[in-house]
């Protein structure tokens, strides 16, 4: 009979701790799930409001150089005017058409740019056969686009130390009758970009409000990666490029949609929480490494365990008492 009843017990015990871990595993990954598409938007809003941000200060730029195209000095003391508005900005140029100016020839790209000391603004033409601007993707699309756009990531190469991979905020710009005079840019390095998203990840880590509950477990896991709509991962921690290839994926990416993706990351599996960011042509994606979605599961495994295990000690232990009790 005792047997009977420990086994009775222990089977209670057994299905509790299953139906328990069962529960607590939906509510966990639930959570998790909530909490990496609340840091996943959180990082989208703040890249959008920086870059929103550097949009608004070089449309500023764009327009002092519309209003003074009657010299290239008049030009480049527009772009010189307006250089400090936002430090983010590796720099600004205004490429103007052929022959716009006659005495300066076929090139006339006037680049006013940081250093890397960033100890002032440096003023350079960068026009020439060797940089034959007229040539290059933004150019080209910002005559066929009229309107302002962002370009896609490219590495410019002079021999120079501003030499680097860019994302350049492009705009055209016309004359009093209408034709355009030049395509004025503002550039960003993606090295930048890759320390803001650090930044980010940073600030989000440590908001207290954010681990209020997953600190009894472990801290939150995760890095932030920038997307191109080809796939390609354009700024990322070092090391941990995170590019994509599914093909409904990268039609999610085409058509600016949010979603979640399977990946690797130096032979890791992994999930992405996917979404646009507003202004640009490229998504944001949360790589969190499945080991930080599971742990907490584990965790919590082992304890109902724990528990179970302890109960049906407790069980026996009461069981043997009364069994040595009717004895005597």
């Amino acid at each position: 009979m005792k047997r009977i009843l420990l086994l009775t017990m222990t089977t209670v015990l057994l299905v509790m701790l299953v139906v328990s871990f069962l529960v607590c595993r939906f509510v966990i990954q639930t959570e998790s799930h909530l909490c990496y598409v609340g840091i996943m938007n959180v990082a989208s809003e703040k890249i959008a409001k920086t870059i929103g941000g550097m949009e608004m200060n070089a449309m500023n730029v764009f327009d002092e150089v519309g209003k003074h195209m009657e010299t290239p000095e008049t030009v480049t003391a527009a772009l010189q005017s307006k250089t400090s508005l936002n430090p983010d900005v590796r720099g600004y140029f205004a490429a103007f058409e052929p022959d716009f100016f006659p005495q300066k020839g076929r090139w006339f790209e006037p680049y006013v740019h940081q250093p890397d000391d960033k100890s002032g603004f440096v003023v350079r033409d960068v026009g020439s056969a060797r940089h034959d601007y007229t040539r290059s993707d933004w150019y080209i699309r910002a005559k066929e686009l009229n309107k302002s756009f962002w370009s896609d990531p490219y590495y410019y190469y002079d021999g120079t130390s501003i030499s680097g991979r860019y994302c350049t905020f492009v705009k055209p710009v016309y004359d009093a009758k209408g034709r355009l005079a030049c395509v004025c840019g503002a550039d960003m390095t993606l090295e930048w970009l890759s320390k803001e998203l650090q930044q980010i990840d940073a600030s989000i880590r440590q908001n207290s409000l954010q681990n209020k509950f997953r600190r009894f477990f472990m801290e939150l896991d995760f890095y932030s990666v920038v997307i191109n709509k080809d796939g390609s991962c354009i700024a990322y921690p070092e090391g941990k490029s995170t590019p994509i290839k599914d093909e409904a994926v990268l039609r999610d990416l085409a058509e600016e949609q949010s979603g979640t993706v399977e990946v690797a990351v130096n032979g890791e599996p992994a999930t992405a929480y996917y979404c646009p960011i507003q202004y640009v042509d490229w998504s944001v994606a949360v790589v969190v490494p499945h080991q930080a979605t599971w742990m907490p599961v584990y965790l919590v495994g082992l304890i109902l365990l724990s528990v179970a295990l302890i109960g049906i000690v407790i069980v026996w232990l009461v069981l043997r008492r009364l069994k040595h009790e009717e004895a005597s």
